[in-house]
């Protein structure tokens, strides 16, 4: 996209911001193809979409989303509430590109009670809205497996797969499986459990998964009395061994205050690119539920909008709809108002231990994440190191992708200028670019500067290509001062961190900056500039040495005899390159010059066959 076509397109948005109403609602931000690539709320709609465009934005990625926006849509709600409501269904339907996406819970194992006349329970990761209960999401596939053995141990539950409806059942087509006959199960197939019974170990198994063991504990030992009353002491003991699986399951969830109302706790551990959160339930002063993920940032979020989306998903995705949980506690103040709920954040206390806790299996969370990261991802260490890069040079972005440039010539001769590109700290040969210089007459390298990055970054500006997070200028102030010239032309100087390098003493200079910047001659900051700068020479210095030998070659074949400039061009058309026309036959040649003049050049660049000819 050319300048003026920007300014037109900035012009139209800004209108039709302008045209939003100042209520509470949701915007689309769309791209040229039609697709959201941003979904935002807002308590007044024109002011925040006018913020996008009225002001100069400092965070890189936003500046970004905003050179990507070709039309905006929006809807108006009744409350703020409701716009962070439909923001959030939004998100989840379209999962916009700058929009932070949590991990998806689908990847976490659930347990289900399926929706059928005799449920069976078991585990799965594919939540299906079919009526069915699910329990989750759990952390720990072991634990979910625990739990599954202990229900069926202790309820004899089903675990085929047929259809016990009452019609199949009455019309006696099922006999009984080994299961019935090894006593793990009671065999409602053919009628020798009834629905009722079966239903009450549903109940029982609900409550389990809820947090109140409690309860079902105190069932089973009133059932264990009636039993040694009636002297049936081998179902009492039965009953008693059940009891002792409940509270060894109940002896391994964390007690914190049994006083305790049912509750929910979140915490974040925020970083520059990514935040952790944690959620965990309490039901009758236990934590029986706890999840740790995290979340990439896209748009530099702040922990209250990564935390207020992390509890809308939570909360989203309990399918059961069993926990009655009135109260969150958060770390900070986080200004979400949910109807009927107290957010807290408490300071002393049971509830400011049981935050502690969740922060706690944060820290073990992210100490986890990172060490797999290491093992895993091969950029992590270079991110690791930039991370050091973009400290020495007080830069403001973190420079994954950096271009640098140099310019060759030969006493004013064939100026050419070479860009050379490193991405995570490693050179990206597929991106280097060379350029022969248009405007500039004789050796003026500020000139030549100039003109080389207002050609490339015009370029990608057009294309709608990322932008480097660093630019380095091989060179000193000069260079500095004619690169940033052109950035200023582009109005994408803000945008981008540029630096130098002065060959003699190593200095690092900095727009606007007096004195260079000393960096040590060991750091890995030093190493990665002086490298990146003599590799841009080496591709400068191989271009003009290709460009002198063509140009060379071009005057040896229009100085022979009988060879004029329509020959050299047509020869040009027909073979591309010089080298090719050096390398052709005397067969080739003929084939678009006559017999006389295709010797000649066969002859000039063959003497030997030439000699040997003669000979013969």
């Amino acid at each position: 996209m050319g300048l003026n076509a920007f300014l037109v397109k900035t012009d139209y948005l800004k209108q039709k911001a302008h045209s939003l109403p100042e209520e509470p609602g949701v915007y689309q931000f769309l791209d040229d193809q039609g697709r959201i690539i941003y979904v935002g709320k807002a308590k007044n709609l024109r002011r925040r979409v006018l913020s996008y465009f009225n002001r100069t934005i400092d965070d890189p990625k936003t500046r970004i989303l905003v050179r990507h926006i070709h039309d905006i849509k929006h809807m108006v709600v009744e409350t703020e509430m409701d716009a962070l409501l439909l923001e959030n269904s939004l998100i989840k339907k379209y999962k916009p590109r700058y929009n932070i996406q949590l991990k998806d819970d689908k990847s976490y194992p659930w347990i289900v009670l399926e929706n059928e006349h005799f449920p069976r329970v078991f585990y799965t990761r594919n939540v299906v809205k079919d009526g069915s209960l699910y329990f989750g999401p759990y952390t720990s596939v072991s634990l979910v497996r625990t739990m599954l053995a202990m229900f069926r141990d202790v309820f004899k539950l089903r675990t085929c797969n047929l259809d016990l409806s009452p019609y199949k059942i009455k019309q006696g087509k099922y006999k009984p499986c080994l299961e019935y006959h090894i006593k793990n199960c009671m065999a409602p197939c053919i009628g020798l459990q009834s629905h009722e019974e079966y239903m009450h170990n549903i109940e029982q198994i609900k409550k389990i998964l809820s947090g109140k063991t409690r309860e079902v504990i105190a069932y089973f030992k009133k059932q264990m009395l009636q039993y040694a009353e009636n002297l049936e002491f081998e179902k009492a003991q039965e009953i008693k061994e059940h009891i002792e699986q409940l509270e060894n399951y109940q002896s391994r969830s964390t007690v914190v205050n049994p006083n305790l109302k049912d509750l929910e706790v979140y915490s974040i551990l925020d970083e520059e690119k990514i935040a952790f959160v944690n959620y965990m339930k309490v039901v009758e002063g236990k934590v029986i539920q706890f999840l740790s993920t995290h979340v990439n940032k896209k748009l530099n979020e702040s922990p209250q909008e990564i935390l207020v989306h992390f509890i809308l998903n939570i909360r989203e995705n309990k399918q059961s709809g069993i926990s009655n949980a009135q109260e969150i506690l958060v770390p900070f103040e986080i200004g979400l108002h949910i109807p009927g709920i107290e957010i807290k954040v408490p300071k002393i206390g049971d509830k400011k231990k049981l935050l502690d806790l969740s922060l706690k299996n944060l820290e073990y969370y992210k100490h986890d994440y990172y060490k797999n990261k290491e093992a895993t991802d091969p950029n992590y260490r270079a991110l690791k190191l930039l991370e050091q890069v973009k400290n020495d040079l007080q830069a403001k972005n973190l420079p994954i992708h950096i271009e640098c440039f140099d310019n060759s010539n030969l006493q004013g001769t064939n100026p050419v200028s070479s860009c050379v590109v490193f991405k995570y700290g490693k050179p990206s040969k597929k991106d280097y670019r060379r350029f022969s210089i248009k405007s500039v007459e004789g050796p003026d390298d500020y000139k030549t500067m100039e003109e080389v990055i207002y050609r490339r970054y015009k370029r990608l500006l057009e294309e709608k290509a990322d932008l480097p997070d660093l630019i380095v200028i091989d060179g000193g102030k000069g260079q500095l001062s004619a690169a940033l010239k052109s950035l200023k032309k582009l109005g994408i100087h803000n945008q981008v961190d540029i630096i130098s390098i002065a060959k003699r003493f190593e200095e690092i200079y900095k727009p606007n900056d007096i004195y260079p910047l000393y960096i040590s001659r060991n750091s890995y900051t030093l190493k990665l500039i002086q490298q990146i700068r003599d590799e841009a020479h080496r591709f400068g210095i191989e271009y003009h040495r290709q460009k002198r030998q063509k140009q060379m070659l071009s005057s040896e074949i229009l100085s022979l005899k009988g060879i004029g400039l329509k020959t050299y061009e047509k020869l040009i058309d027909y073979f591309g390159s010089i080298e090719k026309i050096k390398n052709a036959s005397v067969e080739e040649l003929k084939k678009i010059l006559d017999s006389q003049k295709a010797q000649i050049i066969y002859n000039h660049f063959h003497p030997l066959n030439k000699n040997a000819d003669e000979t013969n």
